[in-house]
């Protein structure tokens, strides 16, 4: 539990120390060494989707993220002696602008040789497209439409974090046989609509769930970002014998569904569950006004999965930089969350992913999509060993995750709070507090069920 104490160190800018400058990256780096000097030359990573609406909570910190990592980066040496750039456009969520973005970037000459998205809607929108014009895109997570084709051919599209449905059927199997939630776990889907909020809820994951001795209700409940009552929609799924909550939504969905379990005395009958996003470090803050009877906000003893090293891990060098990079940049609790962890990771990931390519290619003007893609199909790579990218078996996502639980910081600093007695509390000028979420991990990284459609897997 003494790790725990290290998610704290951030809270004050007063402990944020500058990094010493160095002349190139740490040694427990292994990236593929360049033989090609691109001193001189730009590399730019180009990203696009909603960093002001429903995601807002999510996006921005990655654009933190790439920000200082960018910084870090360009300090010992960039991508073979280039210079990273950034450059990102808003659209709010709405997919008219997303195809805006789209059709604003594909139409330079040269073309991208690489996109970064966020959304699986908009993952969706242009699957085809960015197949047509050879531009291969990363995200960090997607649905099964927009990773591949109607027939399951990959597309151009490429997800470091386990498709939804995935996670779905993980979480299943750690709910079957944990004994955590009883003998006989009951799962009630609740979650936004749309292609992110929807994208776990398949056929194959009602299959999948009763194969391994859990139930996933027929009918799933939905409900909107701008919703602030879905007090029927829960009380629907427990009328119809759901012991447990699965919401595909983020930040202020689960903080909701949370709440509503806790206004409805449903604390002993009924837990919550979700995909990574849920437990984020957004959903612990949310959930700070609505406390459960133990005294701790609602969202304590929520529990999903965690495909990669989390914050508190800092015996990891990859998390003990993340966390360096955070402190140096004054970047505050509300940052340390996922996409901040992602934000640096695909920075990392951009460094491997150019020299192998470059070093094929021979210069960066020669480079094409079609090459960075070639690259793509046969990387096996850990970005700062935070989680593993692997799509040389034709899978268009990792397929590697672990169960853990949301809890927050005890008052000592050395273990979780059993209740909002012993509870770290951080007063704030509204007569409120801020807890402090930490993530407990309960199980090791094991491999995700592939849970797309039987037309999609190779048998």
């Amino acid at each position: 539990m003494r790790k725990l104490l290290l998610v704290v160190v951030l809270l004050s800018s007063v402990l944020a120390l500058p990094m010493a400058a160095q002349e190139s990256l740490p040694d427990w780096m292994e990236h593929t060494p360049c033989e090609v000097d691109l001193t001189g030359k730009e590399i730019p990573i180009i990203h696009f989707g909603d960093i002001s609406g429903p995601y807002a909570f999510i996006t921005q910190p990655l654009l933190a993220g790439l920000a200082d990592a960018i910084a870090y980066y360009n300090a010992r040496g960039g991508i073979c002696g280039a210079t990273i750039t950034t450059e990102n456009r808003d659209t709010g969520g709405d997919l008219a602008q997303t195809q805006a973005a789209y059709n604003a970037f594909r139409g330079r000459n040269p073309k991208p040789q690489m996109l970064v998205l966020y959304a699986s809607g908009d993952a969706e929108l242009l699957r085809s497209q960015v197949e047509a014009d050879e531009i291969p895109v990363l995200i960090s997570a997607g649905s099964v439409e927009g990773l591949y084709a109607e027939d399951g051919t990959p597309s151009w599209i490429y997800a470091t974090n386990p498709l939804y449905p995935d996670q779905l059927g993980a979480f299943c199997e750690f709910a079957a046989t944990s004994g955590m939630f009883g003998d006989n776990p009951t799962i009630g889907y609740i979650s936004w609509p749309g292609a992110f909020g929807q994208a776990a809820f398949k056929a194959e994951t009602i299959e999948y769930c009763a194969s391994v001795g859990a139930t996933l209700l027929e009918t799933p409940e939905i409900f909107l970002p701008t919703d602030t009552d879905i007090t029927t929609q829960v009380q629907n799924l427990v009328d119809a014998g759901a012991t447990i909550l699965y919401t595909n939504s983020l930040a202020s969905g689960p903080a909701l569904l949370a709440k509503t379990v806790t206004d409805l005395g449903l604390n002993d009958e009924v837990k919550i569950a979700g995909v990574n996003w849920a437990l984020d470090t957004s959903v612990g803050l949310l959930s700070r006004t609505s406390i459960g009877p133990d005294g701790l906000p609602s969202a304590n003893g929520l529990v999903g999965n965690l495909p990669f090293l989390w914050w508190t891990e800092r015996d990891q060098p990859g998390v003990a930089l993340v966390n360096e990079l955070a402190a140096a940049n004054d970047r505050q609790l509300p940052t340390q969350n996922i996409s901040y962890i992602l934000g640096v990771s695909i920075v990392d990931f951009y460094l491997e992913l150019y020299a192998r390519t470059l070093n094929r290619v021979g210069s960066l003007e020669a480079i094409t999509g079609r090459d960075i893609k070639e690259t793509m199909d046969t990387i096996n790579y850990a970005p700062l060993g935070l989680y593993t990218v692997d799509f040389s078996s034709g899978l268009r996502s990792s397929n590697l995750t672990r169960i853990a639980m949301l809890a927050y910081l005890n008052a000592t600093m050395d273990g979780v709070a059993t209740s909002g007695d012993d509870a770290l509390k951080i007063p704030q000028a509204d007569g409120t507090n801020i807890f402090v979420p930490v993530l407990v991990p309960l199980t090791p990284f094991f491999e995700a069920p592939d849970l797309r459609p039987a037309r999609m897997r190779q048998e």
